[in-house]
């Protein structure tokens, strides 16, 4: 039985109700049987989540179900990192069908600082909450960080998500004072910390009210710390503790994709790209090859933000025009991108008449 919730009482201002949970609404958790007999009950299981479930019927209006549904069914889900309203908005238009709201851009697009445990809860959610309502019916990954503290806040942070909208969030065993997983000198902390961290984090998911389809991702960040065969039990762990989604981070050849892969089997894998990062640049296509569920490339808008923002500043600042780098986008042509016909159909479907004229 889980102990009291009552730490999901938030007092942050949202526009849903505070949820209050008592320990007698969270859901039993059996063991399954299989055809060799039951599974071990020490290993999570909750028959309602069940992959089976997921593989029959049109994809669901509910982004976190719609999520495990692409995740039960043929083919790699493939979420480019998206870092503003702006980078969403063109990953929509791309025809994308699941996004990744990375933990680096936001903390760069929101703050202007580096991936270095600067940004909070707060930070996270409210840019969350912006891009979930873009296109609600859409599955956005959020990237969680270490859960942001302890047990209590590890569950905090899965009901705020969850409320955000988003489809799915991954925590990892970094140490508080994380960085990104592509640089050097990551700290990791004990099993038992992480798993307690994937714990909290199931219980959160279990104790929404009316049951959640919420994915909750596993990701370690302990093969450049302790190694892949560390990493990999790490994973195995977090699988056994409730993880829908396995996420080794900073994979560093094909072979040790595939191994872990085969390890983790039947588990859905994460693998994480990052143009010049740990792990080599590998395609949709390749990844989906070596047995990866989930591809998430999670700079490409930021990165991209630099280079084009950096070239029409050193443009402007060296002509005094931006001619050159608007590159004939006129102002409607840019609010277009930002859904600006969906808002005019809707004010002349209620009758209004402000935008007849924009």
């Amino acid at each position: 039985m889980a102990p009291g919730l009552d730490f999901f009482k938030s007092t942050e201002s949202t526009s849903a109700p505070v949820i209050e949970v008592s320990a007698d609404e969270v859901p039993a958790v059996t063991p399954s049987t299989v055809d060799d007999g039951p599974l071990d009950p020490s290993v999570y299981y909750n028959a309602r989540l069940d992959p089976k479930n997921f593989l029959e019927g049109p994809l669901s209006w509910n982004p976190a179900t719609r999520l495990r549904q692409m995740l039960a069914r043929p083919g790699i889900v493939v979420a480019p990192g998206i870092c503003d309203g702006i980078s969403a908005r063109c990953a929509i238009e791309a025809g994308f069908e699941c996004m990744y709201q990375s933990g680096a851009a936001t903390t760069a697009s929101r703050l202007g600082q580096p991936d270095l445990a600067i940004a909070t809860l707060n930070d996270f959610v409210q840019s969350a909450q912006m891009v979930c309502s873009l296109q609600p019916t859409m599955p956005v990954i959020a990237d969680a960080d270490t859960g942001f503290g302890g047990p209590a806040m590890v569950a905090r942070t899965v009901t705020q998500y969850a409320r955000a909208g988003l489809a799915g969030l991954h925590i990892e065993d970094q140490v508080q004072t994380k960085r990104c997983g592509h640089l050097m000198g990551k700290q990791v902390v004990s099993r038992e910390e992480f798993l307690t961290r994937i714990r909290a984090a199931v219980i959160a998911r279990d104790s929404i009210p009316g049951g959640s389809d919420f994915v909750i991702i596993g990701r370690t960040d302990s093969a450049q710390v302790l190694g892949m065969e560390e990493a990999v039990t790490r994973l195995k762990l977090a699988s056994d503790a409730g993880a829908d989604v396995c996420f080794i981070e900073g994979v560093k050849t094909k072979e040790l994709l595939e191994t872990t892969v085969a390890a983790l089997h039947p588990k859905p894998v994460l693998v994480n790209v990052i143009s010049g990062g740990l792990t080599p640049s590998f395609t949709c296509q390749e990844a989906e090859e070596m047995g990866a569920k989930i591809i998430i490339f999670s700079l490409v808008s930021c990165v991209a933000a630099v280079h084009g923002i950096r070239a029409a500043m050193r443009s402007l600042k060296k002509t005094g025009t931006d001619f050159s780098s608007a590159q004939g986008m006129d102002p409607r042509a840019f609010f277009e991108v930002m859904g600006l016909d969906e808002v005019v159909q809707l004010d002349a479907r209620a009758g209004g008449s402000a935008f007849a004229t924009v």
